[in-house]
């Protein structure tokens, strides 16, 4: 299987050790053959076959011929033909519905939620934001904090992450402790044959609070809701050390990831 992607970098929003694993489990592991900072330029069907034509990286011109081709080129709000401007209701350049913190748009009485609105395109998200509305007009006063919802990528091995990457932590100007931990000493992970990837832990090097976490493994999806509890409620790597798991668990590895931010972990 072949993959052209446009941008210059693999899983860029993704935290830079995923990165590289996920780029060595998917061309190495699976033989993937991706093909990064291509531009396609035409693409024609023939009699049992698709010849797509590009650009590659280096602005050569390139051809590939498949079986069968999948595009996927992003997601835009759905707000064309809304009739906002008829209205009065405000929507940016881009055409997302703009909206304050607790998803009120200009108008009263109209709210917005989900993909049409800003932060992340994600069904879980616009799931809270639905809630957050229905309690607010029930006069309740909820929150959302948008650093906290995870991120997935439902590949083989899964990616998931919540909160920051280690380099935009260190972008804003915060010194951070990082702990990881691979799959491959865990037991379970190694009974179930799903030894790929690690967890890797973003701290606060002050005060040891959990900027962010970052998982690649079969399971990730899951794992990611711990880190995820714990950022709500402003917890520190240490609180992830000091609670016992289970074994032989698969979240046993986010215990050692933050036991190593100390550089402590029990089986490395």
């Amino acid at each position: 299987m072949t993959i052209l992607e446009a941008l210059p970098d693999f899983l860029g929003a993704c935290d830079e050790a995923c990165q590289k694993e996920a780029w060595k489990i998917f061309t190495k592991s699976q033989g993937l053959n991706i093909r990064l900072g291509v531009k396609v330029e035409k693409v024609s069907l023939r009699k049992n076959a698709v010849l797509v034509e590009y650009t590659d990286d280096k602005g050569l011109a390139q051809k590939l011929e498949c079986d069968r081709l999948v595009v996927s080129v992003g997601r835009v709000p759905n707000t064309d033909g809304l009739g906002a401007v008829n209205v009065g209701l405000k929507v940016d350049d881009r055409g997302f519905v703009e909206v304050d913190g607790q998803c009120r748009t200009n108008l009263p009485n109209v709210w917005a939620i989900g993909d049409v609105v800003r932060g992340p395109m994600l069904a879980h998200k616009a799931e809270d934001e639905g809630v957050m509305v229905a309690e607010t007009i029930a006069g309740q006063k909820p929150h959302i904090d948008y650093d906290c919802i995870p991120w997935i990528i439902y590949t083989s091995p899964e990616v998931a992450w919540v909160g920051m990457t280690e380099d935009k932590a260190k972008a804003d100007g915060i010194a951070v402790r990082t702990g990881q931990f691979p799959f491959a000493i865990n037991g379970r992970a190694l009974g179930t044959g799903q030894s790929q990837g690690f967890v890797k832990i973003v701290a606060d090097a002050a005060t040891d609070r959990v900027l962010g976490v970052h998982i690649v493994h079969a399971h990730a999806s899951d794992l990611i809701q711990e880190a995820v509890t714990v950022m709500e409620f402003r917890g520190a790597s240490e609180d992830i050390a000091r609670i016992c798991h289970g074994h032989p668990t698969l979240s046993e590895v986010v215990r050692e990831a933050a036991l190593a931010v100390d550089k402590r972990s029990l089986n490395s």
